[in-house]
């Protein structure tokens, strides 16, 4: 289990700071109809609906600094609050941290390893008991939205088929090869194409978590990267794309934030844009 010398802190590291006023706790919900906060989470923890919190409420864009700073304030959050993510499914806490972390400076957030899978198989506490916090002013971090980390269609479309570019696939097997636009077995629905981005090679999301939803090892992870050649010393870039890029961040956190690598960046676009654009190539 990695430790606190990345964001990804271990349920030791969070029970024992449950009862402190600087650490506050939010469970991403992944689906609008889906809210498992509501049979039992984490003490202490609120909830937000991904789409809610970390997109823009017109535009498909993600939050401004100062749009960020508001939803902070309006939940009690300030510049010194430590933030804990985690989620039923763990990319959605990941994504999280990419968004106010990285995108919007909050100066410390953090991901729950295992999530909340693993923090119910060791019977640590669960209740059903929703917090309120009174409002706070939360001044903003920067002055525009760091970007540095995303990758735009076009940029893609005009990369693709660069010498040390490696495009990775983060989705499952059933989306990669056409079969599915979306995972699971319901209506069918995200894009109006099937397949992947050309030359896409496939890294599926569930490759670097251990059965219990934590991430492999270090040393596992950087195995799994090279076996589809996207270390630093087989690839000079990576963009990493899934469906709407919350897989895509996983990847981008897994080869950043715990490898310490620094060449690899998220088509946050993913096969959402890519899929339904007019004129896009795709590979089947």
């Amino acid at each position: 289990m990695v430790e606190s010398t990345t964001p990804l802190v271990s349920g030791d590291w969070l029970e024992a700071r449950l009862d402190d006023p600087n650490v506050r706790v939010i469970e991403i919900q992944y689906e609008a109809d889906t809210s498992e906060y509501d049979d039992g989470h984490i003490p202490g923890a609120v909830n937000w609906y991904w789409k809610d919190v970390l997109w823009h409420p017109i535009e498909r864009q993600f939050p401004t600094p100062r749009l960020m700073a508001e939803r902070f304030g309006e939940w009690g959050i300030s510049s010194d609050t430590t933030v804990v993510f985690y989620s039923g499914r763990n990319q959605y806490a990941i994504f999280a941290y990419w968004v106010t972390a990285v995108m919007n400076g909050h100066p410390d957030a953090r991901v729950l390893d295992g999530s909340q899978k693993r923090w119910q198989l060791d019977g640590r506490p669960m209740t059903l008991e929703v917090p309120t916090f009174d409002p706070v002013h939360y001044e903003p971090q920067q002055i525009e939205r760091d970007d540095s980390t995303r990758v735009f269609c076009g940029q893609l479309l005009a990369d693709l088929g660069k010498p040390g570019l490696v495009v990775l696939d983060g989705r499952y097997e059933t989306e990669y090869v056409g079969d599915r636009v979306k995972p699971g077995t319901g209506f069918d629905y995200g894009a109006e194409r099937h397949g992947r981005i050309p030359g896409a090679r496939h890294l599926m999301f569930r490759r670097l978590f251990n059965d219990d939803n934590t991430l492999r090892t270090p040393a596992e992870l950087e195995e799994v990267f090279r076996s589809v050649g996207a270390a630093p010393d087989q690839a000079d870039e990576v963009v990493a794309y899934c469906r709407l890029s919350h897989r895509a961040s996983l990847l981008w956190f897994t080869a950043t934030r715990i490898l310490g690598w620094d060449h690899v960046r998220v088509y946050d676009g993913s096969w959402t844009e890519w899929g339904s654009s007019v004129g896009l190539p795709v590979e089947r």
